[in-house]
């Protein structure tokens, strides 16, 4: 999907499960702390917004960011290529992360490839209450940030997390790690 298919998804879909959900624009700029100005931008599709911009308004409407990104609902067995796989995350040094899919059956929940490079972070504001995420690291040696407490997950480990508090991802080792992560977000009620 090219940035353009992407940018038209994004408003396509947010303006459907904001009108879903009975959310007005003020509404869904209260829920998800993301600017009124900021939800008509990307309703018109004149804007590619920040991945934490896309998370803040996933989590407001309850739905994954895969479910923002594309609105098609297939068959109970959905098969995404590789190359299907939409960069969501990547900085100049190469550290990058990918939503492999999702789906929403009792609440979002998404599937992640990440790469971060020596030096590399990623920062996430808090999820809503209840949301978890599991992560398993294949290679390097992971700092998990915690509502401010960091915590180390070699390779071969595995973490288990409420993310309903500040949290991030950083490699403060020599060598890229390579993990795949899930988060599960609860319905919205």
């Amino acid at each position: 999907m090219d940035l353009d298919q992407l940018t038209q998804a994004l408003a396509r879909n947010l303006k459907h499960w904001r009108a879903e959900r009975g959310l007005t624009l003020d509404a869904l700029a209260e829920r998800s702390a993301v600017s009124r100005g900021m939800i008509i931008q990307i309703e018109q599709a004149r804007t590619n917004p920040s991945v934490g911009t896309t998370v803040k308004l996933a989590d407001a409407l309850g739905v994954s960011i895969a479910t923002l990104l594309d609105f098609e609902h297939g068959p109970q067995v959905r098969i995404v290529p590789g190359d299907q796989a939409v960069r969501m995350w990547s900085t100049p040094a190469g550290s990058q992360a990918s939503l492999l899919v999702g789906s929403d059956g009792d609440g979002p929940r998404e599937l992640w490839a990440w790469t971060l490079l020596p030096g590399d972070e990623s920062r996430s504001d808090a999820h809503p209450p209840g949301t978890s995420e599991l992560l398993h690291v294949s290679a390097g040696t992971l700092t998990l940030l915690v509502g401010g407490t960091a915590h180390t997950v070699p390779a071969g480990s595995s973490a288990a997390f409420e993310a309903n508090a500040p949290h991030g991802y950083r490699n403060d080792g020599g060598e890229p790690v390579e993990m795949v992560m899930s988060v599960s977000v609860p319905a919205m009620r």
